[in-house]
């Protein structure tokens, strides 16, 4: 899901390719934003391995319990994963994609979820996950 933070829409899916807001990241040291729950067993490991193939440093990786800013309500960034990519809130499997998109290794992933038939089957994967996901939760403590 997308929620534009200047407007408050909301969207599932396909965003245009806006070029020159990818060129306005070339010169930034952090392109996209992400919230993790540090105190999540199984978020800290995953998050772990993603600031290691991060090594262009395009994430600015934040842990929803720090006093940092929230953008959102803090019960909602613990509910689902959120990420922030050229000003666009996104949660769920398109905050993943845009994670992925950013990390040279897992990019064709993330550019493949640009698609919305692959963005809307992450989507219910990812649902499914959040079902088993105290299940999970417990078993990596």
């Amino acid at each position: 899901m997308r929620i534009d933070l200047s407007t408050g829409n909301t969207a599932l899916g396909h965003r245009p390719d806006d070029r020159a807001a990818a060129k306005a990241h070339i010169g930034s040291m952090t392109a996209l934003t992400v919230w993790y729950d540090g105190g999540c067993p199984l978020c800290t490991r995953e998050i772990a391995l993603m600031r290691r193939l991060d090594r262009r440093g395009q994430i600015d990786f934040v842990d929803v319990a720090s006093d940092a800013g929230c953008p959102i309500d803090r019960a909602a960034l613990l509910a689902r994963f959120h990420a922030r990519e050229d000003g666009v809130m996104l949660s769920g499997a398109a905050a993943f994609a845009a994670m992925w998109r950013a990390i040279p290794l897992l990019r064709p992933i993330g550019l493949a979820a640009r698609n919305r038939l692959i963005l809307n089957a992450l989507e219910w994967l990812y649902r499914q996950f959040l079902v088993i996901r105290p299940v999970l939760q417990r078993l990596t403590r």
